[in-house]
């Protein structure tokens, strides 16, 4: 293992780094990696076109099964900037809050899209028009996690707002499987703005092993077929508490 950076600000770190092996595949990869061991994102040094990780493999097959050429997508986290990558034909606004992770995505793995915004995701989904995006997708972590106030019904119905009729939101997250009380909160939460809801998960080899998970969320019924999801599975989590955003006090 080589280390290209290693950036340290407050209380995060953030790794880049190359290694002849990932997830037991020999060959030539990049990592991005944050401090919680986490894989934020991966290049393929002899292929760099190719997504290694499932989870932005099975996120693309959704929206452009749900909406086949999508004009207009928002992204909230740009990471390596994988997904934007693979959008070149639509009007792509990435939103990342990190100066430094927007720059690495550049230097380090390549990304040339001219539309990030550094601020506030959902701050900066605020300022667009309604009804104006085909796509919202969220893929934003910090070492704690999804920020809260983009998993909560408040964000939801603001999404729900920017989007087309049949646009989808999408999201990726750290879970723990169908049974996990957080993604069924999440589930119950995005239900009360949305009349179709499917959550995805890999297999896993320890029922309550983390993982990446999935949630879409549209107007319309959301299709799919097993061999676009890179592995992900269709799950159904359990009854969930709805997620409220925090209130605010004034003293």
């Amino acid at each position: 293992m080589q280390h290209l950076l290693l950036h340290q600000q407050s209380c995060s770190e953030i790794f880049v780094y190359e290694t002849d092996e990932l997830y037991g595949e020999r060959g030539a990869f990049r990592v991005l990696q944050f401090a919680s061991k986490a894989v934020q994102g991966a290049m393929d040094m002899n292929r760099p076109e190719r997504i290694i990780l499932e989870y932005p493999r099975a996120m693309l097959y959704l929206l452009q099964r749900h909406v086949p050429d999508p004009g207009r997508v928002f992204i909230i986290g740009q990471g390596t900037g994988t997904i934007a990558s693979h959008l070149s034909g639509s009007d792509v606004i990435v939103a990342e809050i990190d100066p430094v992770v927007a720059e690495i995505s550049r230097n380090f793995f390549g990304y040339t899209g001219d539309s990030v915004r550094i601020g506030d995701g959902r701050s900066l989904l605020e300022e667009e028009k309604p009804n104006s995006f085909d796509g919202i997708i969220v893929d934003a972590f910090s070492e704690q996690g999804t920020p809260g106030h983009l998993t909560s019904l408040g964000f939801f119905q603001l999404a729900a707002e920017r989007l087309d009729r049949e646009g989808i939101l999408l999201l990726n997250l750290f879970g723990r499987g169908a049974e996990d009380a957080w993604i069924a909160a999440l589930t119950a939460t995005l239900r009360e703005v949305m009349e179709y809801v499917r959550v995805f998960s890999p297999p896993a080899g320890q029922p309550h092993e983390p993982r990446n998970m999935l949630i879409a969320g549209s107007r319309k019924p959301i299709q799919y077929q097993a061999h676009g999801m890179a592995g992900f599975v269709e799950v159904e989590p359990p009854a969930g508490y709805i997620i409220y955003d925090p209130i605010s006090i004034d003293r």
